[in-house]
């Protein structure tokens, strides 16, 4: 049999040491109640530390309740999400996991609230499958003010997940969400700092989420590093979103793309095992940050290979992970298999 080489190699960034370079990514449960983790999330996220996943990053978890991209999205706006959250994480601490969460604000693509904002009121024209009995509706222009709460939100959302216990932060910057509507020339129409700099807003996120981070804990970046719609931004605009952040402070990034509304050929890749490795490619030597990379990648001999290649550092596993929680397990001489438990008589 091949042996896989790379994935279950150690790795480490800042004090967070992983025992093997697999991640799984934030996947939206849409199981919760205001906001509040329950049972479902405690067995989802527990069983894959069990599984053997190196890192573990929750699901979208918004700054306020009109940034979720439906009513049954997480939250961490009070104390109490972060107290139901921290259970989670010692769950998975108490099995040798390390665990991540993603903090975010859903800007125009909220679902479910009469009150959507943006940086500029463009409508969402995207499909959507996840909660068809919502409609996207035409947002409202945050007014600079309501920005700069904003940003205190997400550091007040940092500050309860470090107070939770996760080992790294994860910024949402990707897919079409906030970050990304400031960032993209499709969807920010701003006449002032904010739209003459399209990247500000992200950077000032970013920033103020180092800010009441512990100085040796990663802060990961995920932004779409080319857009897959009609005029959409490519992979040039990308890689100069990427050294921004890096300067503002992303230690890792993760690189993605898309989520800026229906797909256009001209913009989009094939949709094929690995497509969106480029974008990593493209990232890793336009900024030399650790890379996270993503998109059908379960086949562990594929995955073995990209992190062979040095486009990326750590590969990201969705799908294979929502179907089999011992994904990791299953790897080809995997040295992650629970031995049986020893019994005293």
């Amino acid at each position: 049999m091949t042996k896989v080489s790379y994935l279950n190699n150690p790795y480490t960034i800042k004090n967070l040491s992983l025992k093997n370079r697999i991640v799984m990514p934030p996947m939206c449960q849409y199981v919760a109640k205001d906001g509040m983790p329950n049972d479902w999330h405690f067995i989802h996220y527990v069983s894959r530390a069990v599984g053997g996943v190196g890192l573990i990053i929750v699901e979208m978890t918004n700054v306020a309740a009109n940034g979720r991209i439906s009513p049954n999205c997480l939250g961490l706006w009070n104390d109490e999400q972060r107290d139901q959250l921290k259970r989670i994480v010692d769950a998975v601490h108490a099995q040798n996991g390390k665990i991540a969460i993603q903090i975010a604000h859903a800007g125009r693509k909220a679902l479910g609230t009469d009150d959507v904002v943006s940086c500029s009121p463009v409508i969402f024209d995207g499909n959507n499958e996840a909660n068809p009995k919502w409609q996207y509706q035409m947002p409202r222009e945050l007014t600079k003010d309501e920005i700069l709460e904003l940003i205190q939100k997400f550091k007040q959302s940092t500050q309860r997940a470090v107070e939770a216990g996760f080992d790294a932060i994860e910024i949402h910057g990707a897919h079409g969400y906030l970050i990304h509507q400031f960032c993209s020339p499709k969807t920010n129409l701003r006449s002032d700092e904010y739209g003459q700099d399209k990247l500000l807003f992200g950077e000032q996120v970013i920033k103020t989420a180092k800010s009441v981070m512990p100085t040796d804990m990663p802060l990961i970046v995920r932004f779409s590093a080319q857009e897959y719609g009609k005029n959409g931004y490519g992979i040039d605009y990308g890689c100069k979103i990427a050294q921004r952040f890096a300067q503002a402070g992303a230690d890792v990034l993760d690189v993605s793309g898309g989520g800026d509304g229906q797909l256009d050929p001209m913009h989009t890749p094939d949709f094929h095992a690995g497509y969106q490795v480029y974008l990593a490619r493209a990232i890793k030597q336009a900024t030399h940050l650790p890379i996270i990379t993503v998109g059908m990648l379960e086949d562990p001999y594929l995955a073995d290979y990209v992190l062979s290649t040095g486009d990326a550092d750590l590969v990201a596993i969705g799908k294979g992970l929502l179907r089999d929680p011992y994904w990791a397990l299953h790897i080809p001489n995997s040295p992650f298999v629970p031995q049986p438990y020893k019994i005293a008589f």
